[in-house]
């Protein structure tokens, strides 16, 4: 069965929009495009090797297929290069999308049910790379095995999120981590089953604790009533 291995770079606020540069996806007004520019050294490099020598197959989303399309064919004189362009690249897409890079497969109609379909077949695993609208289909049907988070010391405001409306209530469990000397902490996560509650709170509730509890009930049915929540 093959894995499905997401790996995004982040800011520390979470966005994941065009670390690559300003033209990569200017979209919805943004305009710090190319974010993740200075931050590499021998650490980052070091991890991404490691990535890259594994065998696997590339999974998209439809934008970064075509940023990925435009570049790797026309830049294929390097280990990065050499391999997207013979590798299978799968692609999620719900509008139409020129596959004619080498060795492109359309997913285009009952995702989800034909990305499983992907998983159990023979192969090597599928890497994910941005694709932030993919990334919520994976999330919210549990379909990732393996994430990677590259954190850069930097907060944007607005843009794209990695957690965003697919994100479900699950535990993840930290498996690796490095930080570079550039302060980018990479980690790598799996999933680790559902939420674990607890309370700090001791059984002996206090006075001033039951009349919080009631102020706060009532201020919620106050702003219902009213439509604000």
């Amino acid at each position: 069965m093959r894995k499905i291995i997401v790996t995004t770079f982040l800011t520390m606020d979470g966005v994941l929009q065009a670390p690559g540069g300003p033209q990569e996806d200017p979209a919805n007004g943004f305009i710090w495009g190319g974010w993740q520019f200075g931050y590499g050294d021998e650490q980052t490099k070091n991890v991404l090797t490691k990535i890259m020598e594994q065998p696997f197959d590339l999974l998209l989303g439809r934008k970064t297929y075509e940023i990925f399309a435009s570049y790797w064919p026309y830049n294929g004189d390097n280990p990065i290069g050499e391999k997207f362009n013979q590798i299978n690249k799968y692609v999620v897409a719900t509008t139409p999308v020129d596959t004619s890079w080498a060795h492109s497969v359309l997913i285009s109609t009952d995702i989800v049910n034909e990305l499983r379909k992907l998983k159990e077949q023979d192969g090597p695993d599928l890497l994910v790379h941005g694709s932030g609208r993919l990334v919520q289909t994976l999330f919210e049907n549990h379909l990732v095995d393996e994430l990677y988070t590259w954190i850069h010391p930097i907060t944007l405001g607005k843009g794209k999120k990695l957690f965003a409306e697919g994100t479900v209530a699950q535990q993840w469990k930290m498996t690796a981590s490095v930080i570079s000397t550039t302060g980018v902490i990479i980690a790598k996560y799996v999933p680790d089953g559902e939420v674990r509650l607890g309370s700090y709170v001791s059984n002996e509730v206090s006075e001033a604790e039951m009349k919080r509890r009631e102020k706060w009930i009532k201020e919620e049915g106050d702003l219902k009533k009213v439509g604000l929540i």
